[in-house]
């Protein structure tokens, strides 16, 4: 078991967020110490992690918590195969989910570089002689 700072550490997140997915039920963790401290399993410690790749992409925290679902009732039990079919299904929607930020984040790094190099570009082309070659000598 691990105490919320080394965790917080390890997986590079915030306490507060650490504590506000625990408050909001999205990742408590699987043990309290004596004195009340949270503490957590290394399957807690990859469920943050897992958070924490889904929260850049957009993903809600009832997304997240679906997907932790779906996922939980893929591997806790034996899963009919009817069922078994639906949360894959489900799952099958989420890496659409995922792919499709992918898609817009791409867009928007892409417009990100694209300005940069424009600014460069101004730069150089405004600048002195003297400082445009100290530029492109570093």
């Amino acid at each position: 078991m691990h105490q919320i700072g080394e965790v917080a550490e390890a997986v590079g997140l915030s306490l507060r967020t650490i504590r506000h997915w625990d408050e909001v039920g999205l990742v408590p963790p699987s043990g309290r110490s004596a004195g009340g401290f949270r503490l957590y399993t290394e399957g807690d410690i990859d469920r943050l992690r897992l958070a924490k790749r889904m929260k850049p992409l957009g993903f809600s925290l009832e997304e997240m918590r679906s997907v932790f679902d779906v996922l939980d009732r893929l591997t806790a039990r034996r899963v009919p195969a009817r069922e078994r079919s639906e949360l894959l299904e489900r799952l099958a929607g989420f890496a659409d989910l995922a792919d499709s930020s992918c898609a817009r984040l791409r867009e928007q790094l892409t417009a990100a570089e694209e300005l940069a190099s424009s600014l460069r570009h101004e730069a150089t082309r405004h600048s002195l002689p003297a400082e445009a070659s100290a530029r492109r000598g570093r």
